[in-house]
């Protein structure tokens, strides 16, 4: 697990350094001055040709599955839940995290390629929230509703606002719809009146529709009832990070950087470069649970924001502990085969399934230490990882990525490739995230 092999050849580094933000005809503009360097894959001679690996499999793999699949024509929006096997459930409840994950998908696609199916499938997505999710009374997204749109669970939660807060950024960026730029101030503006602790520093967790403080504070079944937690606050940084690009505002930036230190000082556990993942009102940790792949996917994102700031005292501090942090992911959930185990605890692991966002994550997570650091060791790791996805993962018969494997690579036939959780959102973002790193569109 902690030493692989070099089965690639490996180019000159590409020391091109990139700063300012980036922007033109994507839309994009992000502030990226990492380094871009060659990822080279077996029967790949050029940067450029593993930019298009990277390429093909968003646009022949990835996106056609949510356009030609998912698209509920007689209700309107996409379809709740789909099996690994292609069995809709016609009658499954719609989850704002997996619809604001098709828009913003989507509205990236659109920026990237110009292509007007990917901006008709963000315009669907944007139509679909807005009629069915948003809540013209109180203000914010509900959590579900049915497959008529009929709301089955009011509650704002927090995670689902900020993915709220992300798409609706990436749809003004692709389109210029000013409507979709003032929902995403509305709800910021709605999560920082209601949800932030002004005493503590950072969010709560959960609400409900009049934005009054709920006893229901777990969104996924393994999760803990607790008042705050790493990946609510992950999500609201990344959120943030995508508003601050498009509105330059004081108090958006003063959150991003009140979250950085939340992060670096009662997030990240100093001693063993993971992640801390329940807290009380007080940052008291409450689990000692390992997630690898918020681990990596965290890395990046921390540093995404202290670009953003255009802070060099913050973007070095972040450096140093992010890179602390993909090296013990490297060294404890990586896998000889590439792939990245789901989960630990002080005792070992715990569930050794490979899931699809982690190895998603790993790629771009283990591709931004190489580019902070030069080392090697993380370069390898986002090949092999990238590798093993493409093994095991991608589905090149009907499409999109299965949910996971077993450690032992085995498929699971009864998970589901369309759920609340299971959207297009780490797997297509890879793909746009590396395409950049690498230089090439």
């Amino acid at each position: 697990m902690k030493r692989h092999q070099l089965f690639y050849v490996i180019l000159p580094l590409c020391t091109i350094l990139i700063s300012g933000v980036n922007s033109g005809k994507t839309g994009h503009n992000k502030n990226r001055d990492i380094q871009s360097a060659a990822l080279h894959m077996p029967g790949q001679t050029s940067p450029d040709e593993s930019a298009k690996a990277f390429r093909r499999e968003v646009k022949k793999n990835i996106l056609p599955y949510w356009i030609m699949k998912t698209k509920d024509t007689v209700n309107g929006g996409f379809y709740g839940a789909i099996s690994n096997k292609g069995k809709v459930n016609e009658q499954a409840d719609r989850s704002m995290v997996l619809n604001s994950r098709i828009l913003w998908t989507f509205s990236r696609a659109y920026q990237v390629f110009q292509e007007e199916k990917y901006l008709l499938t963000a315009k669907r997505a944007y139509r679909y929230i807005n009629e069915h999710f948003w809540d013209d009374a109180y203000g914010g997204f509900y959590w579900s509703v049915d497959y008529q749109g009929k709301v089955t669970d009011p509650g704002k939660q927090i995670y689902a606002e900020a993915f709220g807060i992300y798409s609706m950024v990436e749809y003004y960026k692709a389109t210029g719809n000013k409507e979709s730029l003032e929902k995403a101030k509305k709800t910021f503006r709605l999560m920082e009146k209601h949800s932030h602790d002004d005493e503590h520093g950072g969010y709560f967790e959960a609400f409900e529709r009049d934005w009054t403080l709920s006893d229901d504070i777990r969104i996924g079944g393994k999760q803990m009832k607790t008042l705050k937690s790493m990946n609510t606050h992950l999500h609201v940084l990344e959120a943030y990070t995508n508003l601050y690009r498009v509105w330059r505002s004081d108090e958006v930036e003063k959150r991003i950087r009140e979250m950085n230190d939340i992060f670096l000082e009662h997030i990240i556990n100093r001693e063993n470069h993971h992640f801390h993942l329940y807290f009380n009102e007080e940052y008291e940790v409450l689990s000692e649970e390992i997630s690898y792949g918020h681990d990596i996917e965290g890395t990046w994102l921390l540093y995404e924001a202290a670009e953003v700031l255009r802070d060099d005292k913050l973007k070095e501090q972040i450096r140093k502990v992010g890179l602390r942090m993909a090296g013990a992911t490297l060294e404890e959930g990586l896998d000889p085969d590439g792939g990245l185990i789901y989960e630990a605890s002080p005792e070992g692991l715990t569930d050794t399934d490979k899931h699809w966002w982690p190895q998603a994550e790993a790629v771009v997570g283990f591709y931004n230490a190489y580019q902070l650091s030069g080392e090697e060791k993380f370069r390898e790791a986002a090949f092999k990882t990238w590798k093993f996805i493409q093994e095991n993962l991608t589905d090149q018969q009907d499409g999109e990525w299965f949910r996971r494997v077993s450690r032992k690579r085995e498929h699971y036939p009864d998970d589901m490739k369309v759920s609340a959780w299971k959207g297009p959102y780490h797997n297509s973002r890879m793909c746009f995230e590396m395409m950049e790193r690498l230089g090439r569109r």
